[in-house]
């Protein structure tokens, strides 16, 4: 996937103007924080997690960190990541990039994780290691087609905004 692909896909809730392709990369939380202007909280970071044949994709806050007693909790499996091969095959972007938008697989599963409700807006990445977009937690909770929000993470309730 690229990020025209996610820009077209965004553009059905009119949020594809927004879309930044920045000069230097943005492929990591501390890299995409440098690159917007913001603090590494604010960065919304899509992890992947095998899930039968298929993946669960988490958006989380920059800081937050899988909390794996939740995890298994909320869904019944131990929390385990896919490889970088796994993740492009699966989502079609690559890892850096990898974003809850224009999907290659209809059935990936999103969940947007409460740790980014604390923000007016947060920074997911956009298909690509040096693109992002900025968005509320309600039109990232409508364009990721999140399944719900969810709280598996630990590590960032102590951030103060």
């Amino acid at each position: 996937m690229s990020v025209e692909e996610v820009r077209n896909y965004l553009s059905q809730w009119g949020l594809h103007k927004g879309v930044m392709e920045m000069k230097n990369s943005s492929a990591t939380v501390e890299l995409a924080a440098e690159a917007v202007g913001v603090i590494p909280a604010r960065i919304a970071k899509t992890l992947s997690f095998k899930q039968g044949d298929t993946c669960l994709l988490i958006v989380t806050a920059g800081d937050a960190k899988i909390d794996n007693t939740k995890f298994k909790s909320v869904f019944g499996m131990k929390a385990k990541m896919l490889s970088a091969e796994e993740v492009e095959t699966l989502t079609g972007h690559p890892v850096g990039g990898v974003c809850p938008f224009a999907l290659k697989n209809s059935d990936i599963q999103v969940c947007t994780d409460i740790s980014m409700k604390r923000f007016d807006t947060v920074y997911p990445a956009c298909g690509s290691g040096n693109s992002a977009v900025e968005l509320t937690c309600d039109e990232l909770f409508t364009a990721s087609q999140s399944s719900g929000w969810i709280d598996v993470c630990k590590g960032w309730q102590s951030e103060q905004v």
